[in-house]
């Protein structure tokens, strides 16, 4: 395990936690321990952070507890004491458990999750550990590390002073900030972070109390025991980006925008390897479905379909174009073009460049032309904009822009988790907001100048959709914050 070019520190530091974590191994399995409590929440949020079936693999893994309870489809969990592999071994046979100081790993594989759960809080060089992470990670992958705060030095010590857990010894005592630096040196890109665990003691309705609610709001998140952090490898240091096009498919929700349809087919632009117009008409009153199936022969250059809804709402019709669509890049442009057709080359350069996994359109950037957003819309979706920044944990200006865009593979995933939230989006932006979410997406912004109608009106009313979305705000609350 020690390689000829580690100095004495650094071996005497490997060989004091293998025996010190040999140790602690036969308590560890004491289920009314110290800390039993705090790692079932651990294990609680791991679950909400990682769907099943995915290849994970685990850093400091100890008994094991954890990678089980995601249920890989492939796990490796890695630890350095032999005693916590043996009993890891025994307790969950289907999974591979290897002996290997972290410093020094190599597999073959490239992995879709890698988890640092409190260990980097016992790691010599945390750098090192995070840049072999960048040989086996994929575009995909995501690292997860959860870490204690510094608040918490005082109280942790005393438990290990008084023999009531906390059973480590010295520790590296990291800032958020300092992780943050950690992993962009190293490669990697923060996608969000998240404080946990305000009571680590199992005490009846004040650890649910403080643990779902107090945990998320300030000023008591402050003093939350662990912080964690999800991140992606940087797509500036990966060169698959722009080495080919990718085909494009535009869906365009369509309800009384008849006067629209013709500009719609003139100014969407060619993207890619090609792109192709989803037109989903919703139970118009004016001609719209009559003025789409005459353009299409207009136009025989370019790749149309034309569906009809048989549900209602925006989302119903977003899904639906979503599932006809052969694209690699699914897009949404709203008929009413406030946002220009033209702006989509930039959403297309976003998305092929890595800059994001789901590139959302914001209206509230640039100044507004006339009469394009009314005041109390403009309020509406500043304070939306504030309560899903909060929620996601990560920028979100404008929840209600029409255009979004992402890959297909990235909304089949959404789709498939989709019971989680369900389908009551009738705009559709949160259900894929929210999916994006959940599957730890890294989401950006792109600014865009909205402009005023030239036809029609609109088809949302401020008051009973603002009630909607209210409603759908402390849904997502109790889904995705208070779990």
């Amino acid at each position: 395990m020690n390689r000829p070019d580690m100095d004495d520190s650094k071996i005497r530091y490997q060989r004091t936690r293998i025996a010190h974590w040999d140790g602690v191994s036969p308590r560890k399995q004491q289920s009314k321990r110290v800390g039993a409590f705090y790692h079932r929440l651990i294990q609680k949020y791991y679950r909400f952070f990682i769907p099943p079936g995915l290849r994970i693999l685990e850093l400091g893994c100890g008994h094991g507890d954890l990678l089980a309870c995601l249920e890989p489809q492939l796990g490796i969990g890695v630890d350095f004491s032999k005693e916590m592999l043996r009993v890891a071994s025994q307790k969950y046979p289907k999974l591979t458990f290897v002996q290997a100081d972290a410093h020094e790993i190599a597999f073959k594989d490239k992995f879709d999750v890698i988890i640092l759960s409190d260990l980097v809080n016992d790691l010599w060089d945390v750098q090192r550990v995070l840049q072999i992470m960048r040989n086996h990670s994929h575009v995909g992958t995501r690292v997860f590390i959860n870490f204690y705060n510094n608040l918490w030095r005082v109280p942790l010590s005393a438990l290990k002073w008084f023999g009531l857990g906390f059973e480590v010894l010295e520790q590296n005592w990291f800032s958020p900030q300092d992780i943050y630096n950690l992993l962009k040196l190293s490669g990697f890109e923060v996608i969000q972070s998240r404080s946990l665990i305000l009571l680590p003691l199992q005490v009846p309705f004040l650890s649910t109390f403080f643990n779902r609610y107090l945990a998320h709001l300030p000023p008591f998140r402050w003093f939350d025991l662990t912080n964690v952090v999800i991140a992606r490898s940087d797509p500036a240091r990966e060169r698959r980006h722009l080495t080919h096009a990718s085909s494009v498919s535009v869906i365009v929700p369509a309800r009384n925008e008849a006067g629209n349809i013709e500009r719609i087919m003139q100014r969407v632009p060619e993207l890619g390897d090609g792109t192709e117009l989803i037109f989903v008409e919703g139970h118009s009153t004016d001609n719209t479905a009559e003025t789409i199936q005459n353009m299409l022969p207009r136009f025989p250059d370019r790749k149309c379909k034309f569906f009809q809804q048989t549900g209602r709402g925006k989302g119903d019709a977003v899904r639906l174009g979503f599932e006809a669509a052969e694209g690699d890049i699914l897009m949404i442009l709203d008929a009413d073009l406030t946002v220009p057709p033209e702006d989509l080359r930039r959403f297309y350069d976003a998305i092929v460049g890595g800059r994001g996994e789901f590139i959302n359109g914001v209206r509230l950037v640039y100044p507004l032309e006339d009469q394009s957003m009314r005041f109390f819309n403009i309020l509406g979706n500043k304070f939306f904009s504030l309560a899903f920044s909060w929620l996601l944990g990560q920028p979100i200006k404008d929840t209600l822009c029409g255009t979004k865009v992402l890959w297909k593979r990235d909304y089949e995933s959404i789709a498939a988790n989709r019971d989680y939230f369900g389908t009551f989006d009738p705009f559709g932006d949160f259900d894929l907001l929210f999916g994006a979410a959940k599957l730890n997406f890294k989401i950006a912004e792109i600014p865009i100048r909205y402009r005023s109608r030239t036809y029609g009106s609109t088809n949302i009313d401020r008051w009973r959709h603002g009630w909607l979305l209210l409603q759908m705000v402390i849904f997502a609350a109790k889904r995705i914050k208070f779990i």
